[in-house]
């Protein structure tokens, strides 16, 4: 168990980059986690830190150790979660990343519900429109609405994700109403900045299934699908936005839904989470909590349309 607590103390001040920023961190004095630097170091006879006044840096040794120590610990971690598993008991820390669009959405009740479920697990929550690097940051699951692409990370589809082409009923009659997409091109469009598409949306053929690529252009861009939907509901242009957002709109007619039958039906609302090759309890019990609430919130939606 010593070597245990030394090895984490010797990580911490290596993921920390110096053993200031490691006591902050981990709560520790420097002074205890040096001593538990040198006992590691002295029972392994060798010199894993080159210290200086400023910083610190992995001698050779330190550099092979770093990454089996790391494996070591992430294994031991992973066992206990099996344990407790075993037990029925998920708890802990999860960290989760999330689009600030998912979080303000009635979707976010998702997140909710599942932290007044299992008051063991603590949800640390995070709401980024950027993209984030889970491994790198720390995450233990991201929240994507995308056409999923990342082959390295494993991934669980949620729900599905529906885009709407919208305009009000003024704008249309003023601009008219587009039959095919090559119409939208030669009108304003509201542009979500965060989107990939941006200026280039691209429709689906629905005969053919072949992309229809359409170059588009607006004097209104905004970071986030709320203020596009204000812009678009003010008669500035036709906007590309999630259907969730302007559901309402559309059912009260303050919105008209285009070219339904050309826009893509191929993205969903993925849980994302790294390779491992033992998946911790809690992000277990949170993936699958999350997929019961979309079931059953897909088909309420159904049922109300029906």
């Amino acid at each position: 168990m010593d070597t245990l607590t030394r090895m984490r103390a010797f990580l911490s001040v290596v993921d920390a980059e110096g053993f200031s920023a490691a006591s902050r961190k981990t709560g520790r004095s420097k002074a205890l986690l040096s001593k538990y630097v040198r006992e590691l170091e002295d029972e392994l006879g060798v010199l894993l830190i080159n210290r200086t006044t400023r910083q610190v840096a992995l001698t050779a040794a330190g550099e092979v150790y770093v990454s089996r120590a790391s494996a070591i610990l992430s294994d031991l971690e992973a066992l206990n979660e099996e344990a407790r598993e075993a037990t029925g008991e998920a708890k802990g820390s999860l960290r989760v990343t999330a689009a600030r669009t998912f979080g303000d959405a009635e979707l976010g009740l998702s997140l909710v519900e599942f932290s007044a479920a299992y008051p063991a697990i603590s949800l640390d929550l995070h709401l980024n429109d950027s993209f984030v690097n889970l491994v790198e940051e720390g995450f233990d699951v991201a929240i994507r609405m995308t056409r999923l692409t990342d082959s390295a990370m494993i991934a669980r589809r949620l729900g599905s994700l529906e885009f709407a082409i919208c305009a009000t009923p003024d704008f249309l009659a003023r601009h008219g109403t587009p039959a095919h997409p090559h119409d939208i091109a030669h009108m304003p469009a509201v542009i979500d900045s965060n989107a990939k598409a941006l200026y280039n949306w691209t429709f689906q053929d629905p005969r053919t299934g072949s992309p229809i690529p359409i170059n588009v252009s607006g004097r209104f861009s905004a970071n986030s699908p709320y203020t596009v939907r204000a812009a678009t509901l003010a008669g500035l242009g036709v906007a590309l936005i999630p259907e969730f957002i302007v559901r309402d709109d559309i059912a009260q007619g303050r919105l008209v839904a285009l070219l339904d039958d050309f826009v893509p039906k191929d993205a969903g609302i993925y849980a994302v989470f790294p390779h491992r090759r033992h998946l911790p309890a809690r992000t277990r019990v949170f993936v699958d909590f999350l997929a019961t609430w979309f079931r059953k919130y897909e088909a309420e939606r159904l049922a109300a349309a029906a």
